[in-house]
Formats: C-alpha cells, structure tokens, sequence
C-alpha cells in the first residue's frame, strides 16, 4: 500500500479493510500515529512505563484479533482507546493503584469537589495560556518536565481527559465517546485538570522570576 503522506491516516473503512487483509504497512502507520499517545493514556492508570508499555501492546494484540468483529459503530481511534483504556484500568487495578472506574461512574462532582453547576452553559472554552517564552532551552525542557510532572498528579480520570483533549488533540465528542461520559462530565474534568496545571505553572514561573 505505501507510505502515508505526513504521517495522516486514510478514512477508517479503508483501514479496516486493510487490517483484515493483514495490510502491514497499515498497521505500522497507525502504530506510529497513535502508540506515544496510548502510552501517555495508559500510565494515567498503571504505575510504571513498563506497565504502560505492556498495556499497549496487549491492546495492539486485541486489535488485530479483534479487527473482524468490528461493526463501525464508532470511529476506529475510540474503539482502540476504548480497548486500551479498559486494559490499563484493569492492568491498574491489579497493581492497586487506582481505583476501579465504577467508582466514579457519577457525573464527576464527588471527585472534583463541586458539582457541574459551577460551569457556565455549555461549558466554558478555555484557550490555551500565554506562558513567559522560556529564554534558553534548559528552562523550556525544564517548562516541559515540570507539565508532566504537574500532569502525573492529576487523578486519572482528570488526567485521562486532559492529556486526550490537550495532548493528543482528540475532540470533546471524541473523549466523551471513548470514555463513555456525559459532555458536562468531560467539561468538568477538563476544566479541574487545565486549573490545576495552570496553577503549578504559575507557580513555577512566579519561583524562577528574576529579582527586579
């Protein structure tokens, strides 16, 4: 089939096809598009990288197995991160690390602290901060360390969505198809998640600025 051009995907029923009839370079295109983002999604709920990583490869596995059964009742990228989340919360749950997702399956406000109503309608659109310019490359790999630091605190659940929408660029519709949450649930637990990172780089650029 060749290479795809600028790392983009085909639409999916022409990836499906391919991976029934075991089209390998579809299978490494979309390795290399989606695996450092199902990484980053796993270790929300397991405890090391090699977990993540195992996570990862079991969910690839259930792919290919699977890829026959699969009836397009969503798009192909929710129905992989849907395996792949329900593998990493299992994974974490043996390692009694997190706890079981049916804990939370209210509409978030117990885990958040305050209830939905807190939010304007229809949710409130929150662009992208103007941080300082780091002015040497230490401090922006510095800057980068210290967002996935501040995103490793985060509860899963929080995390999970933050890094989806945030990271990885997937839609509010996207997120809330793959983890099977309410659009306000997904609001609230954006909003908490960017709060939360906001403020510790505030903190961190408010602790580096230079004495006047």
């Amino acid at each position: 089939m060749g290479s795809f051009a600028g790392g983009g995907l085909p639409p999916d029923d022409v990836v499906v096809t391919a991976l029934r009839a075991g089209d390998e370079t579809m299978f490494a295109a979309l390795l290399d598009t989606w695996s450092g983002g199902m990484l980053r999604v796993a270790r929300s709920y397991v405890s090391t990288d090699h977990s993540a990583e195992e996570v990862v490869q079991d969910t690839w596995l259930a792919v290919i197995g699977g890829i026959d059964a699969f009836e397009s009742r969503s798009s192909v990228k929710t129905w992989v991160y849907r395996i792949l989340i329900n593998a990493a919360k299992k994974r974490g749950a043996r390692e009694s690390r997190t706890l079981p997702w049916s804990s939370f399956e209210h509409d978030g406000a117990a885990e958040e602290g305050r209830g939905l109503d807190e939010l304007p309608p229809g949710g409130r659109q929150e662009p992208p901060v103007a941080w300082p310019t780091p002015e040497s490359e230490a401090l922006a790999s510095e800057v980068r360390g210290l967002i996935a630091e501040g995103l490793a605190r985060l509860p899963p659940r929080q995390r999970t969505v933050i890094t989806l929408r945030d990271v990885e660029g997937c839609t509010s519709e996207e997120v809330c198809e793959i983890l099977e949450i309410s659009a306000a649930n997904q609001r609230v637990l954006l909003h908490r998640a960017r709060t939360a990172v906001r403020g510790w780089l505030a903190d961190y650029f408010e602790s580096v600025k230079q004495p006047e």
